[in-house]
């Protein structure tokens, strides 16, 4: 038996893979993040399963239920919201679980980032804009690795997504405007694919006093970047002077 860890999805229960929601739904013991995922996507859980929330576990008390589900012969099921590989905290679990010998299984999810640019309509990687993406978050009370914080990512004026960061705004907008400029675009998206999802827009230069204004504090990304700009450079893919290997360039 292995311990299979899924990606719920931003928040919206349909956004769950069918691979992901039929692992819920064959699971003997299911674990999940209940400060994120969204119940619903539980709703698919078989009668008399065993279901654990983490928001109020600890570490160590995670991994005995999975010890003992596998131990137990049964399918255990880690859930966590968005995509795990995105500050999900999963490395720390799977290492605990091989010392063990216990093996597991990886079901990826839609993260929050891309279910914000879903909401937002927007491209990250828009040509002659840019053509690179940071996921980030800003120092709290956990650190960031040398080199890694807000301002020295920001020369690059990459397509910039903020984790975890929207309760110190003031702070994210002093580090980056520097090199994105005031006048840089912003969107403020909570909840992302959730009903209450709210989406606030503006620039470098007033998105703290909008941020506040709306009340948003928490469970929100921070999208910044001339991405969500007007200007761009048309795709070559589809231009119909150029050519590739399924198309010819037209004479």
């Amino acid at each position: 038996m292995k311990v299979c860890f899924v990606g719920a999805g931003p928040g919206d229960p349909e956004l769950i893979t069918i691979k992901g929601q039929k692992k819920i739904a064959a699971a003997d013991i299911v674990i999940y993040a209940g400060s994120l995922v969204n119940p619903e996507v539980l709703a698919g859980c078989k009668k008399g399963a065993e279901i654990h929330n983490s928001a109020v576990m600890t570490l160590e008390e995670v991994l005995e239920v999975m010890k003992r589900g596998v131990k137990e012969g049964k399918v255990v099921v880690r859930v966590h919201t968005g995509d795990p590989s995105i500050y999900g905290a999963i490395r720390e679990q799977i290492d605990r679980l091989a010392e063990e010998g216990i093996a597991c299984e990886v079901i990826p999810g839609v993260s929050s980032f891309t279910g914000a640019a879903a909401a937002l309509q927007a491209e990250y990687t828009l040509p002659g804009v840019a053509q690179t993406v940071i996921l980030t978050r800003r120092e709290g009370r956990t650190p960031v690795p040398p080199r890694q914080d807000l301002a020295s990512l920001a020369a690059h004026k990459a397509s910039l997504v903020i984790f975890l960061s929207v309760a110190m705004i003031e702070d994210v907008v002093a580090e980056l405007a520097p090199s994105y400029g005031k006048t840089a675009p912003v969107a403020v998206v909570q909840r992302a694919t959730w009903p209450d999802e709210k989406i606030v827009t503006g620039t470098l230069e007033d998105i703290a006093a909008k941020v506040k204004e709306a009340g948003i504090t928490k469970t929100a990304l921070i999208l910044v970047g001339y991405f969500l700009g007007n200007e761009y450079e048309l795709s070559r893919l589809y231009d119909k002077n150029f050519s590739h290997e399924y198309r010819g360039a037209s004479s």
